[in-house]
């Protein structure tokens, strides 16, 4: 059994010039083709949908009552993909819609939360979404657009990385823990992460510290972290972004340890401006507090 033929869809605008002109010479000077191509797609259509689409007469071809159908029909078909054109090349070319960014929420809470009025100051079309902690988001997916990481990634085939730079951490206390001494630093209560963190940089900074440290708390994310060590529970390894504040100080004198940042963004974000305009402003904002981040100011 031979398959059914399937209608072109190239032959929706022919057939649409026709029953507009009337004439198949209008039509193929209107498409800039010659007159025996508008014959045989005629045919071709009509042998297709099997019924006549224009009948001729003394004022040229004239759609049937099914070709007025089809035209009505058609006209909406163009319409709808000119309209997915249209909108395809607005998002493509215009800074506007949704980002969704995600990274360690620390980096978000400290930091570039504070940055974001000047970003959709410039851009006040675009939608920015944060999501904290979701390591496993997929680019592939398309379930992220950019991710801020503190390690290289090495699996996901649809990104394309940057390294940013490097973000410093430092040994952080309290004001009841202001003035020890680096030496003195070991007898104190710790917080940490879990042991099943081990692998961190922090961590292993951590098991090299002599006398060997007591954890009194152990934790999954940074943002606990740093709350406990807000709390005065004891002495911590946190991002050298935090500065100094009224809950905390800075009692490492230069950062500890520094990880490297990592900006990673889906392969074809290139080709859309409102990729291109987020990824520079984060770019940008790196390298404006550069020296804050990284603890080499």
């Amino acid at each position: 059994m031979s398959p059914t033929p399937e209608l072109d869809w190239n032959d929706i605008p022919l057939m649409l010039s026709l029953a507009r002109a009337g004439s198949m010479s209008s039509a193929a000077r209107e498409l800039g083709v010659d007159v025996s191509t508008i014959s045989r797609r005629v045919a071709a259509v009509e042998a297709v949908l099997q019924t006549r689409l224009f009948i001729r007469s003394n004022r040229g071809y004239e759609p049937t009552d099914a070709g007025s159908v089809f035209m009505a029909r058609a006209e909406n078909v163009i319409g709808e993909v000119r309209a997915m054109l249209t909108e395809t090349r607005a998002e493509a070319e215009g800074i506007s819609g949704p980002v969704r960014i995600t990274g360690v929420n620390a980096l978000f809470d400290r930091w570039l939360v504070r940055r974001i009025p000047e970003l959709v100051e410039k851009y006040p079309n675009l939608q920015i979404q944060l999501l904290t902690d979701n390591s496993n988001l997929s680019f592939t997916r398309r379930e992220a657009d950019f991710a801020l990481r503190l390690a290289q990634p090495t699996e996901d085939a649809a990104l394309v990385m940057r390294r940013l730079g490097d973000i410093g951490f430092g040994v952080y206390g309290a004001p009841s823990f202001a003035g020890l001494s680096p030496e003195q630093w070991g007898e104190q209560p710790w917080l940490s992460y879990r042991d099943d963190l081990s692998g961190l940089p922090e961590m292993q900074w951590l098991s090299r510290l002599r006398p060997e440290p007591r954890r009194v708390l152990q934790v999954s994310n940074v943002t606990t972290l740093i709350e406990a060590c807000e709390a005065g529970l004891g002495l911590a390894l946190l991002p050298w972004l935090l500065g100094e504040s009224p809950a905390l100080r800075r009692l490492s004198t230069q950062p500890e340890v520094r990880r490297d940042l990592w900006l990673l963004s889906h392969r074809d974000a290139a080709r859309i401006k409102r990729f291109n305009a987020v990824g520079d402003w984060l770019h940008q904002a790196f390298v404006t507090d550069a020296a804050s981040l990284s603890g080499s100011s």
